[in-house]
C-alpha cells in the first residue's frame, strides 16, 4: 500500500496539488479534477440545515460551509438535490457528484460504501410528538402528562422514520433495549424529514424521530411539537466523499480543521441554530420548503410562459439574474424593471417604467420570443434557448457573429455549449473578426459567457427545488 500526503500551495488564488509518488498520482487525482473542471458538485436535500433557496437567494448551514470551502479552492460551488435519498450514495459513487451533503449521521454501513469527512456536526436523535389540542391552556406539567417522556413508553407504538436513515436502525435497537415492540414504519427516501414533522405537526401520524439540529430548527415553525426526550448518545454528522477520492477527503479534513476554529464557522451555526430569523426564511411562502414560491410573480409567470412555450422557472432564473424580482430597480445604464429594459426595447414592447409586474413580464416573454426566431434552424430547444438567453444579454448581432464564425472554422454553429459559446469569446480577436459575414464587430463576451450559465445553473435547481 502507497501512502501518501498530499500538499498544496496557492497560485493566483488556485490550489496546486503534489504527490510523494506518481504511482498515487494515477491513481487519485480527485481535487485536481475538481479544480480542472472549476466547479464543486454537492448532492444534497432540501431542508433547512442543508440546502434551500429564499427569494432565488441560496441558503442552508452545509451550503454555507461549503461554499467557504469552494471559495478557497477557487471553484464554483453547485449544490445539486436528490430527489431520493434512498440512492444518495450509489449516485456519489457513480459521479453525479463530488460530496453528499445532507445532515448525514456517520453509521459503520454507509462507512462500508464511503468515506466521511471530519464531524462538522454533533447530534443526538429525538423524538418528535405533537402536544395535545388545547396545550395553550394547560401548565407545562399537565401537558407532559400526555407526552411519552420514557423511552419505554413507545411500546406499540408506531414510528415513521426513514427506512435508510440513521434513525430507523436506532429503533430497532430500541426495541431490544426496552424488550418490546415499536411498530416502526420505514418511509421512502423521497419524504424528506422535515416533511415527517410537519405531518406530526397536522396530525397525520403521531411520531417521528430526527436529529436534534433539525428538531430545533423546526420547532421554531411548529410550536405544537414537543421535541423534548432524546433517544440516542450525540451522533456525529459529517460530509460523505467516495472511497476512491482520498486526496479531496484529506484536503477536506484538513480545511475543517481549520475552518471550525474560526468566527464565520461559530457565526454560522449561530445564525442556523441558535436564532429564528434565517431559519424562519425556510418557511417563508417565497422558499423552496415553505410555500414552495419562486417569487411573488410565480403565477403570472406560469400564464405568460405557457402562452411561449416557455418553462415559466427558465423565465424567473432570468428575472432573477436581471432584477432579483425587484420591479422597480434602475440601473446606471438606464436599463428598468423585473427584465430591464432598456427604453427603446421597452417602448417597442409597451413597458414603461411605471408598468406594472404583469405587463413587464408579458413584454419581456415576448421580446424572448421575437429573438428566438433569429435561431429557428436550431433544433434542440435547449440549445436554441440559450442562444435566446445570450442574446438577451448581449444582443442577437455578436451572437449571430459567433456562429458564422464557428462554421467558419468547421465547427457545428447551432450547439452553444462549449462550441459557440468558445468562439463568442473570441470576438476580441482580429483574426475571427476577418471572418467573411462577421458583421456586428468587437465584443467582450465573457459576461455574456457567464450570464447564460448562471441562468441555465439556476434554473436547474429551480426545477429539483419547484416542481411543476
Amino acid at each position: 500500500m502507497v501512502i501518501y500526503i498530499p500538499f498544496g500551495t496557492k497560485e493566483d488564488g488556485k490550489i496546486k496539488l503534489d504527490f510523494k509518488t506518481e504511482e498515487q498520482k494515477k491513481k487519485d487525482n480527485s481535487l485536481n479534477k475538481i479544480i480542472e473542471k472549476g466547479k464543486l458538485v454537492v448532492l444534497t436535500e432540501n431542508s433547512t440545515v442543508s440546502y434551500f433557496v429564499y427569494r432565488g437567494q441560496k441558503m442552508g448551514f452545509e451550503y454555507e460551509v461549503l461554499k467557504q470551502f469552494a471559495k478557497d479552492l477557487g471553484v464554483k460551488l453547485e449544490f445539486r438535490a436528490v430527489k431520493n435519498l434512498d440512492h444518495v450514495i450509489a449516485d456519489l459513487n457513480s459521479g453525479k457528484g463530488d460530496l453528499i451533503a445532507c445532515n448525514y449521521t456517520i453509521t459503520r454501513d454507509r462507512r462500508d460504501q464511503i468515506n466521511f469527512s471530519i464531524p462538522h456536526l454533533r447530534s443526538s436523535q429525538v423524538l418528535v410528538q405533537r402536544k395535545p389540542e388545547d396545550w395553550k391552556k394547560m401548565s407545562s406539567k399537565e401537558i407532559k402528562a400526555h407526552l411519552i417522556t420514557d423511552p419505554v413508553r413507545l411500546a406499540k407504538k408506531k414510528v415513521h422514520v426513514w427506512g435508510e436513515s440513521s434513525y430507523y436502525k436506532r429503533m430497532v435497537a430500541l426495541m431490544d433495549e426496552i424488550g418490546d415492540t415499536i411498530y416502526i414504519q420505514p418511509e421512502d427516501g423521497n419524504i424528506e424529514t422535515e416533511e415527517l414533522i410537519r405531518r406530526v405537526s397536522e396530525g397525520t401520524i403521531d411520531y417521528t424521530v430526527v436529529d436534534k439540529n433539525v428538531a430545533l430548527i423546526n420547532k421554531r415553525f411548529f410550536d405544537n411539537i414537543d421535541i423534548s426526550l432524546e433517544l440516542s448518545i450525540r451522533q456525529q454528522i459529517a460530509f460523505g466523499v467516495r472511497k476512491s477520492d482520498e486526496q479531496l477527503l484529506d484536503y477536506l479534513n484538513d480545511w475543517l480543521k481549520n475552518f471550525m476554529q474560526q468566527r464565520l464557522y461559530s457565526f454560522l451555526k449561530h445564525k442556523y441554530f441558535d436564532i429564528g430569523t434565517h431559519t424562519r426564511k425556510a418557511m417563508d411562502q417565497y422558499s423552496s420548503l415553505g410555500g414552495g414560491k419562486i417569487s411573488p410573480y410565480d403565477e403570472i409567470l406560469k400564464k405568460e410562459a405557457k402562452k411561449a412555450n416557455y418553462d415559466w422557472r427558465l423565465v424567473a432564473s432570468l428575472i432573477f439574474q436581471e432584477s432579483k424580482f425587484n420591479p422597480h430597480i434602475e440601473s446606471w445604464q438606464g436599463s428598468y424593471g423585473l427584465m430591464q429594459f432598456m427604453p427603446e426595447t421597452g417602448e417597442r414592447f409597451g413597458v414603461y417604467p411605471g408598468s406594472p409586474p404583469e405587463v413587464q413580464i408579458r413584454g419581456g416573454i415576448k421580446y424572448l420570443k421575437r429573438i428566438e426566431k433569429n435561431f429557428t434552424e436550431v433544433k434542440d430547444s435547449i440549445q436554441r434557448m440559450k442562444f435566446t438567453i445570450a442574446s438577451y444579454n448581449a444582443g442577437p448581432g455578436h451572437v449571430l457573429d459567433a456562429q458564422t464564425i464557428a462554421k467558419a472554422n468547421g465547427a457545428n454553429p447551432h450547439i452553444w455549449d462549449d462550441v459557440v459559446e468558445e468562439y463568442f469569446l473570441r470576438l476580441t480577436e482580429p483574426e475571427m473578426l476577418a471572418v467573411k459575414g462577421v458583421k456586428s464587430g468587437y465584443y467582450r463576451g465573457n459576461m455574456t459567457y457567464r450570464y447564460v450559465r448562471e441562468v441555465f445553473r439556476r434554473y436547474n435547481e429551480y426545477k429539483n427545488l419547484f416542481p411543476g
